[in-house]
């Protein structure tokens, strides 16, 4: 084993600040909010499919009830799924993009 290695592996000890942190914990970087959603239809339509995440098991980004860092442990909420979606909306935490408008072939959107 030459030097680098040694010092690769002695980075890598217990006293190592990257070791020092439970392996489920997670610093995802958070995303600016985006802009409010001023049509209630789109709305609901980002909102509807930020529930369907939320049923197949993705994480809630409402700062309430994400999982306590050290532990790793949820906290049971008392709002339905619909309602954290919906503030998730509300607070500007979930992206969402448009989908382009199809043009004809005279240019024109339809």
């Amino acid at each position: 084993m030459d030097a680098n290695e040694q010092s690769a592996e002695a980075g890598r000890g217990p006293e190592s600040p990257e070791t020092s942190e439970p392996s489920g914990a997670v610093d995802a970087p958070q995303a600016p909010p985006v802009a409010p959603i001023e049509s209630r239809f789109l709305f609901v339509d980002v909102a509807a499919q930020r529930a369907n995440q939320l049923r197949r098991g993705a994480l809630p980004r409402l700062p309430q009830l994400q999982p306590d860092p050290v532990t790793g442990v949820r906290l049971q909420g008392t709002m339905k799924l619909e309602r954290v979606a919906m503030e998730e909306v509300r607070q500007g935490l979930i992206a969402y993009e448009l989908p382009k408008p199809k043009r004809t072939p005279s240019g024109k959107a339809v």
